[in-house]
C-alpha cells in the first residue's frame, strides 16, 4: 500500500513504586502514542505523572490504558464484573490519568483497554458495551483503540465513536485474526528481524502470517510495540527504522 501511514504505540507507566517495568524514557523517543496505565493493572500516581510529563515534552499522544482492577495479576486475568461496575471503573481510570495529563499541559486523547479486558471485549458483548458506555459518557471525542473485527469496535462505531484499528508487532495471530493466548507456546515473537518484517508487512501489505502459516488480513492505523519484553527498546527502534525505510510515514492518528 503506497503512501502508508501508521502510528506506533506502546504500553507505558507500568512501573509501581520502587519496581520499574520497561524503559519509558527510551520508548517515548520511538513511539508516537503512549498507552499509559491508569493505576488499576499497573502504575501509581508518581509513575504516571512522570510519564505524562515526559510524553508532553516529546509531543507524544497520551492514551488511557484502562483495565481490570488487578494489580497482582497485571490485568491479565479475566474478571466477570457487573457491567455498571466496569463502566464506573473505566470512567475513574480515564479521569485519573486525564487529571495528571492536564497538570503536564496536555490531555488524554484516546482510550485503549489493557490485557484480559482487551481480549475479552473482542467477543464479550456486555463488557464491550460497558467500555463503549464509559468512553461515551466521559468524552465522545475520544477514539477507542482495539482489534479489527472485535465486538467492542463494532459497538463503538454504532455509538458514533471514532475507532482505531490496531495490530501487534510481536504477537502471534490465529487464522481468525485474534491474538494467540499468552498461555500458548509461540504467542510472542522474540526474533527482532521477524518482528520488523511482520511490522513492515502489516503496514505496507495489510496482512500478517498467522501461527498456522496462513495469511490474515489486517488494517492497522496503529501498531503496538510492547515495552515489557526482552530487548523491547531495540526491537521498537528496529521497527521504526524498518517502517521508515519502507516508505511508511509514522505519525499519531490524533490531529495536533
Amino acid at each position: 500500500m503506497a503512501g502508508s501511514v501508521i502510528d506506533l504505540n506502546s504500553d507505558l507507566g507500568e512501573g509501581f513504586g520502587n519496581w520499574p517495568l520497561g524503559d519509558d524514557e527510551a520508548l517515548l523517543d520511538v513511539v508516537t502514542s503512549a498507552n499509559v496505565a491508569c493505576g488499576f493493572h499497573a502504575g501509581d500516581p508518581t509513575v504516571l505523572r512522570r510519564v505524562t510529563e515526559r510524553a508532553a515534552e516529546r509531543g507524544v499522544t497520551i492514551g488511557a490504558q484502562v483495565g481490570y482492577r488487578d494489580l497482582p495479576g497485571f490485568g491479565r486475568r479475566f474478571i466477570d464484573m457487573e457491567p455498571h461496575e466496569l463502566v464506573n471503573d473505566i470512567i475513574y481510570q480515564i479521569g485519573a490519568l486525564d487529571g495528571l495529563a492536564k497538570v503536564a499541559g496536555t490531555a488524554v486523547r484516546y482510550v485503549k483497554p489493557h490485557g484480559a479486558l482487551y481480549n475479552a471485549i473482542v467477543t464479550h458483548e456486555e463488557q464491550a458495551a460497558a467500555v463503549v458506555e464509559a468512553v461515551s459518557r466521559y468524552d465522545t471525542s475520544l477514539p477507542l483503540m482495539g482489534l479489527p473485527g472485535s465486538e467492542v469496535l463494532r459497538q463503538a462505531e454504532a455509538a458514533g465513536l471514532t475507532t482505531v484499528h490496531e495490530s501487534f508487532a510481536d504477537r502471534a495471530y490465529t487464522p481468525e485474526g485474534r491474538l494467540v493466548s499468552r498461555r500458548q507456546p509461540g504467542a510472542i515473537v522474540h526474533e527482532p528481524d521477524a518482528v520488523v518484517e511482520r511490522s513492515v508487512r502489516m503496514a505496507t501489505k495489510g496482512t500478517v502470517e498467522a501461527i498456522d502459516g496462513s495469511s490474515v488480513a489486517v488494517s492497522p492505523r496503529s501498531l503496538c510495540v510492547h515495552g515489557d519484553t526482552r530487548g523491547a527498546v531495540e526491537i521498537a527502534r528496529g521497527v521504526r527504522e524498518g517502517l521508515l525505510a519502507a516508505g511508511v510515514e509514522i505519525t499519531s492518528f490524533v490531529s495536533a
